[in-house]
């Protein structure tokens, strides 16, 4: 391959190899496509050195095998080529079966921007004589009896704010933890006063190159890649949970026209989450459980909870657009016009006081007659869902609902379009919000968290 990048001519994708040096803390993971340079990616675990040894140095050398070939797609994307070659070690039916979900639709949104169908196009090599096994209980993987410590993530918005805030409630040792350099993360994980886990996660360079010459971008399954990262430093240091705070709604994604479904947050969905879950207590550690606290919650249910804490109103922000212009002001941490903060703003004002929630934003949203087709958007009315994490759109119809028979919020410009406009179209659909505020059945969460935390979520 020629010094510039092209992705039509890119035959394989190879998984280099990997490693961990328990001296420094840094794992190494090596890919490349052909013949080409090796793109060395970092993952660095503060805190060392570490002495993993026996059967704890086993199942890090899994974990870290699985992270490499998790964190292969944000490389693999570039040029999506037909074949793919681990070099190195090999992986079984089950681990390619895992890792094919995971880029089929975790590149879902990321295939349909680019025009490009990867359906039967992603095939992991499989080792000879390896049969896929069901996840029945029989863990080939021992339990390394870990020390009983949740690592929980914390992305500096409401989600993992209402996870940590219900673990401390019920008694549970945790450390929050996050990748990458956000200072609002850090800010707002200072602010819980708990124990800090930063990891850092240095790309290779290469990549942007190559995007700078047509390589094929766009959304990758982020939040897999952030699992296997956890994963991998829940079994370094020791810990027995690794906590994410993805709520039921993240299983449904955007229905489009010609298309079908395309899940934008689909490994935040209840799918991967099992799947991992499973992988990680057979190949990794038996008792090592990955897990979404707000899973049996919707949207409406985790804004319910977090208009409970007041602790963290200028600390917080869900706004990815706006993630990496933070200034000191509170209200610099919102863009005002992107699908998050429309819907989150929505989603909290049944709950909390409207002084409250503008002093949060720094204005009404719903008073702003330019917001009307992003609050359509997360109807479904007339337009599809954003590709955002944000809720269903009977969430944000039944929270619409709850506004317009408010009289603090019934004259805002776009509730008053609501309740002219849509409201009649609705007839006799339930937009009731109590419903969507009982605790799903359907979860991960252990018994021994769940039994303390059940209660804690209904009230």
């Amino acid at each position: 391959m020629n010094n510039a990048f092209d992705r039509e001519g890119v035959r394989t994708f190879r998984f280099v190899d990997c490693g961990f040096d328990p001296a420094t803390g840094v794992a190494r993971l090596a890919y490349a496509f052909d013949d080409g340079p090796e793109l060395v990616e970092t993952v660095t675990l503060p805190g060392a050195p570490f002495a993993p040894d026996g059967a704890r140095a086993q199942a890090a050398v899994k974990a870290l095998r699985l992270l490499h070939l998790v964190a292969g797609v944000s490389y693999y994307k570039a040029a999506v080529p037909g074949d793919i070659r681990i070099d190195g070690y090999a992986i079984d039916d089950a681990t390619a079966a895992l890792l094919e979900d995971v880029y089929l639709h975790g590149l879902g949104e990321f295939a349909y921007r680019n025009g490009l169908d990867l359906h039967g196009r992603i095939r992991f090599p499989r080792a000879a004589g390896n049969a896929a096994r069901g996840d029945d209980g029989d863990s080939r993987a021992p339990g390394l009896q870990f020390r009983r410590h949740a690592l929980v993530a914390i992305g500096g918005g409401k989600d993992s704010l209402v996870s940590i805030e219900a673990l401390r409630a019920a008694g549970i040792d945790q450390t929050v933890a996050w990748i990458g350099g956000s200072q609002l993360i850090a800010a707002c994980a200072a602010r819980t006063g708990l124990p800090t886990l930063n990891i850092q996660r240095q790309l290779a360079p290469e990549l942007f190159e190559y995007n700078r010459q047509g390589a094929y971008n766009g959304h990758i399954p982020v939040t897999a890649i952030n699992s296997a990262i956890l994963a991998f430093a829940a079994v370094v240091l020791d810990a027995d949970q690794v906590v994410f705070s993805n709520e039921r709604s993240a299983s449904y994604g955007s229905l489009i026209e010609g298309t079908g479904e395309v899940n934008h947050q689909w490994s935040k969905g209840w799918a991967f989450e099992q799947a991992l879950a499973g992988y990680l207590r057979r190949e990794v550690a038996a008792d090592l459980r990955y897990y979404s606290l707000l899973r049996p919650l919707s949207e409406l249910a985790v804004a319910r909870q977090f208009a409970k804490i007041d602790r963290y109103d200028a600390w917080f922000s869900s706004c990815n657009r706006n993630f990496h212009l933070l200034g000191e002001r509170p209200t610099s941490r919102w863009c005002g016009v992107c699908p998050k903060c429309h819907f989150v703003f929505l989603a909290l004002a049944p709950f909390m006081p409207k002084p409250r929630l503008v002093g949060i934003f720094g204005r009404n949203l719903l008073d702003d007659a330019a917001q009307v087709p992003g609050y359509d958007a997360l109807m479904e009315y007339r337009d599809h869902k954003p590709f955002e994490c944000v809720g269903e759109a009977r969430e944000s119809r039944a929270a619409m609902a709850a506004l317009a028979a408010r009289p603090e919020w019934r004259e805002d410009t776009v509730v008053a379009r609501f309740r002219g406009v849509i409201l009649p179209q609705l007839g006799g659909e339930d937009l009731a919000i109590a419903p969507l505020l009982v605790p799903d059945p359907e979860h991960g969460i252990p018994d021994a968290v769940w039994s303390r935390l059940h209660a804690y979520f209904a009230a």
